[in-house]
């Protein structure tokens, strides 16, 4: 992954992350794409709903599949955080052997919590249809994607944060030793950046999810948005997944990172 391979090189750069963030617009909204094949199947998040297990048929795939990770490492990765982190296994496997690009403090911050809250309170609705197929399984894997793929898009704050440090110090650390939150919030804020990628990701799920027929259009206009397309997942769903909560909750990671980054 791109920050493995920042951390091989030991080169943490601007333009290395700006291109991680970019490529993982593509998995964030193919993953979208994946989980609006099934419908809402809201027996899958009843608790209590399968005897055969505690809690939900989701909290059970979630706990299973993050224990079996874990034992292969993924949590090692400084980008990845479960969304169950207690009592996960220990990895099998070697710690990394490269040196680390973060400050230590990024083990520490883990917001997964809100994550699992919008995911499932606000957004799954927005995209998935109503009803239920019975697909219970498949949509909550699904689901884990979906949500995996959200959170290392955050957590990827951490980069963003500790190479806008590094660029320039100075703007940084007289926020950082008052314990800034706005100012920093200020600092992390590009408002002209935040709007362009908003239309791009609503690009790309135009792109991506469109709707194909093998029927042509004479009438539709090649330069121009065709109102009559149908997409898997509605352009605007993705745009307000990066404006409402994707990029405020990666800020929120980056002033929490940066808060500890003098430590």
């Amino acid at each position: 992954m791109a920050a493995e391979s920042n951390s091989k090189s030991g080169i943490l750069t601007l333009e290395k992350v700006r291109e991680a963030l970019i490529k993982q617009e593509d998995t964030i909204i193919s993953r979208l794409i994946q989980r609006a094949n099934f419908p809402l199947n809201s027996p899958a998040y009843d608790e209590g709903k399968f005897p055969s297990f505690p809690g939900s048929l989701l909290q059970f795939v979630v706990k299973e599949t993050e224990a079996l990770q874990s034992k292969v490492g993924r949590y090692e990765n400084p980008e990845e955080h479960p969304f169950f982190p207690e009592s996960l296994p220990l990895s099998l496997l070697p710690p990394p052997a490269t040196p680390p690009v973060l400050h230590p403090a990024a083990g520490s911050i883990n917001i997964n919590e809100k994550i699992w809250e919008f995911y499932f309170d606000e957004l799954l609705p927005l995209f998935a249809a109503p009803g239920d197929d019975g697909s219970y399984a498949s949509a909550a894997s699904s689901d884990l994607d979906c949500l995996q793929a959200i959170s290392r898009r955050i957590h990827y704050g951490y980069y963003v944060a500790e190479v806008k440090f590094k660029d320039s110090p100075q703007d940084y650390e007289p926020a950082i030793r008052d314990q800034d939150r706005d100012g920093l919030m200020k600092l992390l804020t590009f408002v002209d950046v935040e709007e362009m990628v908003k239309k791009r990701v609503a690009k790309k799920a135009r792109v991506l999810g469109q709707e194909v027929s093998l029927v042509d259009n004479a009438n539709a206009k090649t330069d121009k948005h065709n109102a009559s397309e149908k997409y898997k997942v509605d352009p605007s769903v993705v745009s307000r997944l990066y404006e409402e909560w994707i990029m405020p909750l990666t800020k929120l990671v980056q002033v929490e990172y940066l808060l500890r980054r003098l430590d």
